[in-house]
């Protein structure tokens, strides 16, 4: 009783931690989203500075059209040539037509302008460039004008470029950034714009422009509040006006008025869920913690009964969750634990651990089972007198470093070594559980075997060592899989006709003049990425009919074929 009273008053002090938790997060909520409410206004403003930028930008490649156009009018020229106002003047609205905000006017060599278009009475104003100020030796000027582009009475920046026409005169295109401007890109743009003075005061701006919230808003970054409305305001200077010395500093002003309401929304309703959850949290985890100790101290009872070695099921918990799906995997895996520990009393003496695991499933039937399985035999040719002429140590070395290159592809192949029988290795495909294309796979192996053997075979002529050749025999056939042995020392294998007929496939290979043999049962299960060759009928020992046998010439791998005949196998490998 005192462990489901000390795991009860845990359970429900942990609710109640949480649910205070999670109400003494609303703070730190409040303050995380209002961040991100500034981040996001922070990843806002330069996205609409820079579409400001990129308007100017355009407007400017405008004015450099219109001057570079007309600089080459014969029209224009001509007008200029003679003096003829009207001509100029019907040059340049052709162009001021497409284009009504860009001002145009011609002049004469000496600055003094002929015609315009937009820029009425422009001979009657100021800030005409003089023939020493329009290009100054270049073919093209370009400069700021303080007071618009027709001299207005309150500071108006403009932005004018002149060029040459030929030798007859100037060209002259200007555009004023003023109100009408400001409310143009305003309407493109979806902000707000000012042009302020050096104090920081708006001169002028659209309608909408926010004052009084710039009055309470701070360079740098933040948002201001004026008339209900939430602005994030930024403060530049356009890109082309920087090189002036006396350039207008633009605020350009965003309404997030309802990316603040959504923030304050969701933070409302989250602070509301929040305390509702916590209310409820700490009334049904009070009755949970109830159920769940009482559950939890019957699993924990039959755990010391376990540990013991005394297998014993879970009763009496009936929680209708996930507790109870706990106690009845708890009473499941009592009962897998008693049986493998009966399977592992029985199966534990034997060698191949892929094996014992299949005998655990109880997949296998004790007194054995007839399986159509693919035999693999390779033995190493001359093995005798190899040994003759090394040491112990450095015999073992070298068997020990042929078995790892080749056990691993049976392996990664699919099979298992059954046995090793000195320097021969006896490979199943199929036991204890066969599969489609277990013939495929054995055959695949033994190719890799033979590209392997070369590989190895340059390693050891690298150090002076002796190279290998080998033999390998496959056939496919039923085999009874089963146990033989003692009841002091068992082993899984097959065994049967099939078994000895692989056998002599590989002793065959020799005399044959090949180094993969395989057998006509074996063949009929490839496909056309094997390529195979007759070689000769064989008898063997117990069968009434000779074996034909056939030698692997190829493996294919979509059109890339690697070849390898008889002793001389290829120096790379393919894997069908």
């Amino acid at each position: 009783m005192v462990l489901f009273k000390t795991v009860r008053a845990k359970l429900t002090t942990l609710v109640a931690l949480s649910a205070l938790a999670t109400l003494a997060a609303l703070p730190v909520l409040y303050s995380v989203m209002s961040s991100q409410l500034v981040d996001i206004v922070d990843d806002q403003l330069p996205l609409a500075v820079r579409g400001f930028e990129l308007e100017l930008a355009d407007d400017v490649k405008d004015l450099a059209v219109a001057v570079r156009t007309l600089s080459r009018s014969d029209e224009l020229q001509n007008a200029l040539k003679n003096r003829d106002a009207p001509a100029a003047d019907a040059a340049l609205r052709v162009f001021h037509e497409h284009y009504p905000e860009i001002g145009l006017v011609a002049l004469t060599p000496d600055g003094s302008p002929l015609a315009d278009a937009g820029l009425p009475n422009i001979d009657a104003r100021e800030g005409v460039p003089r023939k020493e100020q329009l290009l100054a030796g270049a073919e093209e000027a370009r400069f700021v004008r303080r007071r618009g582009c027709a001299a207005l009475p309150e500071p108006r920046p403009a932005y004018a470029i002149v060029r040459g026409v030929g030798s007859a005169g100037f060209v002259m295109a200007c555009m004023t950034f003023d109100e009408s401007y400001l409310t143009s890109s305003s309407e493109k743009l979806g902000l707000q714009l000012a042009v302020s003075d050096e104090a920081g005061r708006a001169r002028y701006a659209t309608p909408g422009f926010p004052v009084d919230a710039l009055a309470r808003w701070r360079d740098g970054s933040g948002v201001a509040e004026a008339g209900g409305h939430a602005w994030a305001m930024t403060r530049f200077v356009p890109k082309i006006f920087e090189g002036d010395r006396k350039s207008f500093t633009v605020i350009a002003a965003l309404d997030v008025t309802d990316l603040r309401d959504a923030v304050r929304e969701d933070l409302l309703l989250t602070g509301g869920v929040l305390v509702v959850a916590a209310l409820a949290a700490v009334v049904v985890g009070a009755r949970l913690a109830r159920v769940m100790s009482h559950a939890l101290g019957r699993i924990t009872l039959a755990l010391k009964k376990l540990e013991g070695e005394e297998y014993v099921h879970v009763s009496d918990v009936k929680t209708g969750d996930e507790i109870e799906d706990l106690a009845a995997g708890f009473n499941t895996m009592v009962d897998g634990l008693r049986e493998r520990d009966k399977l592992r009393a029985t199966f534990g003496k034997y060698m191949t651990q892929a094996v014992l695991e299949h005998l655990l499933k109880g997949k296998v039937e004790l007194g054995g089972e007839t399986l159509t399985v693919t035999i693999l035999f390779s033995d190493i040719r001359g093995f005798t007198t190899i040994s003759e002429s090394m040491s112990a140590q450095e015999l073992v070395q070298l068997l020990n470093e042929y078995f790892t290159e080749m056990v691993t592809i049976i392996m990664e192949e699919g099979g298992v070594v059954d046995k090793f029988i000195g320097d021969a290795i006896m490979a199943v495909f199929g036991a204890p559980l066969p599969k489609p294309e277990d013939a495929r796979n054995a055959v695949r192996a033994a190719f890799r075997m033979r590209l392997a053997l070369v590989k190895l075979n340059e390693r050891l002529a690298a150090r002076g060592a002796r190279t290998l050749s080998t033999g390998i025999g496959i056939h496919t056939g039923e085999v009874v899989a089963g146990n033989i042995g003692s009841d002091a020392r068992m082993e899984y294998t097959v065994i049967g006709d099939a078994v000895n007929l692989a056998s002599r496939l590989e002793g065959a290979t020799k005399e044959l003049g090949t180094d993969i043999l395989i057998s006509e049962d074996t063949k009929a299960l490839l496909d056309a990425r094997f390529e195979t060759r007759p070689i000769d009928e064989i008898t063997v020992k117990g069968r009434a009919r000779p074996v034909m046998t056939y030698a692997l010439v190829a493996a294919r791998k979509s059109d890339a074929v690697e070849k390898g005949d008889g002793d001389e196998p290829p120096a790379t490998t393919a894997h069908p």
